[in-house]
């Protein structure tokens, strides 16, 4: 190939060293940035993402990129603690729905354990979504209820009325935000 190419062998073997000994550079670089990275990661708290790791190591002279060092962290599995959980949006439109809004944000009870509203949230235990079901009495905003598990469902929605210590015989309304968990026969045997 050297005599088609008409470069001398020499040539040759002299690229081929100095490519081999780049790739050594650049592989001892990335290791080096990768102990720094974990370092920073490890004294602060194990919750630093890209941006405040890329201040750390700018302040100790290194300029690195949020997207290679992103890309280095996911290499090491250490990913921020503060990583948004994916929004997914509703498929049909609240006011939509069959079921109208007696509510109708009018807040203000004067009758305790007359108006029950819930709702769902979740929150990372460990490495993993946990969703929490709450049960509010309108009249002194107080939660009378809850449940807790690793699946948004019905289950857990019915659930959170055998945690209720009071009677439910003067609950006149109960009202949630029309979420697919709360469309289901058993709550809706439940509510009768």
């Amino acid at each position: 190939m050297c005599d088609v190419l008409k470069i001398p062998r020499s040539t040759f073997y002299h690229v081929t060293e100095v490519s081999t000994q780049k790739k050594l550079e650049k592989a001892k670089e990335e290791q080096e940035l990768n102990d720094k990275i974990l370092k920073i990661f490890n004294e602060n708290r194990k919750v630093y993402g890209t941006r405040k790791i890329k201040k750390e190591l700018l302040k100790a002279g290194h300029t690195v990129s949020r997207r290679r060092i992103g890309r280095l962290m996911g290499e090491l599995g250490i990913p921020s603690k503060y990583a948004q959980p994916s929004y997914k949006p509703m498929k049909s439109q609240p006011n939509e729905e069959s079921v109208r809004n007696v509510l109708d944000q009018e807040f203000q009870v004067a009758e305790e354990m007359s108006v029950l509203v819930s709702d769902l949230t979740y929150v990372k235990v460990g490495q993993h979504w946990n969703y929490v079901c709450f049960l509010i009495d309108l009249y002194n905003r107080e939660i009378v209820g809850h449940s807790v598990g690793k699946r948004k469902d019905a289950a857990l929605v019915q659930r959170v009325f055998a945690t209720v210590n009071r009677s439910l015989k003067n609950v006149k309304l109960f009202h949630t935000d029309r979420g697919s968990e709360f469309k289901n026969v058993g709550i809706d045997d439940i509510i009768k």
